[in-house]
């Protein structure tokens, strides 16, 4: 495209917007030297995007009909075969649709974005075919990503695969489905408020929120860039450790991965826990809400860790209960400025644009009414914040949340792992077709007390399925130093090989 020059009407309406005060011959001398600045961006306009290589043949797919996708989970069927051999030859994956798979539709959830087609992979996407694994699709995920349940999708309710009817959790639904159902033994998730770990939970698999920059997150569409996270999702331990092993480390790409410290993740697995110490986090067991039949599951759990060597003893993290709050001016005005206002573009980032999905994604603009009501109501909270109150609740909220960092080092100083219930509660119902906007919103935020605190102070955390109760999965979540993923699965498959989950 040619990039033009405003008019002496735009200029005019601009400088009112701005507060300036243009008359006539301002803006004939304003339109006079601008020339020259727009001479310069059709010079960038004139040279190719520099986008990383896309490898592997591969096909836009199919979205699959009702009988073949019965928890509608899945967006697009598109097989990519990755490399002949490598870790994860054999594996199946399945990607969550807010990440960039070239060739392949991608909407992120939302109505507004449907029909965009990305040409360049997700770095993730291209380490998992480097390794041999074959993509399947791209599964559903919520309304861009904002919320904890699976019922804000365009497309529809994701079901949980041991109710349906019932929330499989969120935004990361899809992806927890497939796995849980064996339609994939690996999937993408993304986290920036416990959307991997919560439909972990509420289905029954393995969830990895990683440490903060652990894992590129180049080429998967942004909400915030400071609680910005994505990892594996599997059946099993080992399969996590496996996927992490092929997606952590620097790209190159992502300046927010600070010299990431990987490690061989599998040679953690099979090495019990005699020597660890494990705090059990008393308000994790507090939130508001919480489900008894969830607290006495994940207790009976730690007292299994005690069973195999580990010491186990309760501990405190005051600031836990205020983690929604801190994260709230943080989370809100954050996706408001970057995803909304800027497109998922934004400035002062040195990392990797995909700037057809920043095309695609202004289209919001002119649908706004169809965006979901978790969507409409941080548009309107976090507009308002920054306009009344200047972005000061988001600097103050980004000042508090060292604290929440430095009490988790602290604590993590004593102990190896913190244990506590994933999810405060079970799933539950999910909202049908026309419920209240007030119902849809509440069911959104009501399953993620006990992960957001991790989003903040950036230290990994696990969920792993412990016990069913009346019928549903029940996840328990270890929290690690940073960088030390390998101690959380060292700890989680002791617990997995020691007895299966669904009969505790």
């Amino acid at each position: 495209m040619t990039v033009k020059a405003p008019t002496a009407q735009q200029l005019r309406l601009l400088g009112e917007r701005l507060g300036l005060s243009l008359d006539e011959p301002d803006l004939n001398s304003f339109l006079g030297v601008i020339g020259g600045l727009i001479d310069a961006y059709n010079v960038v306009d004139a040279m190719p995007d520099n986008l990383p290589e896309v490898r592997y043949p591969r096909t836009p797919g199919r979205r699959p009909a009702a009988p073949d996708n019965p928890h509608n989970a899945w967006y697009v069927k598109s097989m990519i075969r990755g490399a002949a051999g490598g870790p994860l030859a054999g594996r199946t994956v399945a990607v969550k649709d807010n990440v960039c798979v070239a060739g392949v539709p991608m909407m992120a959830g939302a109505a507004t974005l449907e029909g965009y087609m990305p040409e360049v992979d997700a770095t993730i996407v291209t380490r998992l075919l480097d390794a041999g694994a074959t993509v399947l699709g791209k599964v559903h995920c919520e309304y861009f990503c904002l919320s904890g349940g699976s019922h804000t999708a365009a497309a529809g309710i994701v079901h949980n695969p041991w109710r349906h009817g019932w929330s499989a959790g969120g935004s990361s639904s899809g992806s927890a489905v497939v796995v849980a159902t064996g339609e994939a033994q690996m999937a993408i998730g993304g986290d920036q408020g416990g959307s991997i770990r919560i439909p972990a939970s509420l289905c029954g698999i393995v969830g990895l929120k990683p440490t903060y920059g652990l894992v590129p997150y180049t080429g998967v569409m942004p909400i915030e860039l400071t609680l910005d996270h994505v990892g594996p999702m599997t059946a099993t331990v080992a399969d996590n450790a496996r996927m992490l092993e092929v997606i952590a480390g620097a790209d190159g790409l992502d300046p927010r991965q600070y010299a990431p410290q990987t490690a061989r993740y599998t040679e953690a697995l099979g090495c019990g826990v005699d020597d660890l110490r494990i705090g059990v986090v008393r308000e994790g067991f507090e939130m508001p809400g919480h489900d008894p039949g969830v607290s006495a599951k994940v207790r009976a759990a730690a007292e299994r860790f005690s069973q195999l060597g580990a010491v186990v003893e309760e501990v405190s993290l005051p600031l836990h209960p205020l983690g929604k709050a801190i994260w709230t001016p943080i989370g809100i005005e954050g996706l408001v400025a970057l995803m909304m206002l800027a497109n998922a573009g934004g400035t002062n980032y040195q990392g990797l644009f995909v700037t057809s999905l920043i095309d695609a994604h202004a289209a919001w603009r002119q649908r706004a009414n169809d965006l979901s009501e978790t969507v409409k109501l941080c548009l309107l909270v976090g507009s308002y914040m920054a306009e009344a109150y200047r972005g000061r609740y988001y600097a103050k909220a980004s000042n508090i949340r060292r604290l929440v960092r430095q009490q988790h080092e602290e604590v993590l100083q004593r102990f190896d792992l913190l244990l506590m219930p994933t999810t405060p509660i079970k799933a539950t119902p999910s909202p049908q077709p026309g419920a209240s906007r007030e119902e849809v919103i509440e069911h959104a935020f009501s399953f993620n007390a006990n992960c957001i605190p991790t989003n903040l102070s950036g230290h990994p955390a696990l969920s792993i399925p412990c016990g069913i109760d009346d019928g549903l999965p029940v996840g328990l979540m270890l929290i690690g130093r940073q960088w030390d993923e390998a101690t959380i699965y060292r700890a989680a498959d002791a617990f997995e090989r020691a007895a299966d989950w669904r009969n505790l």
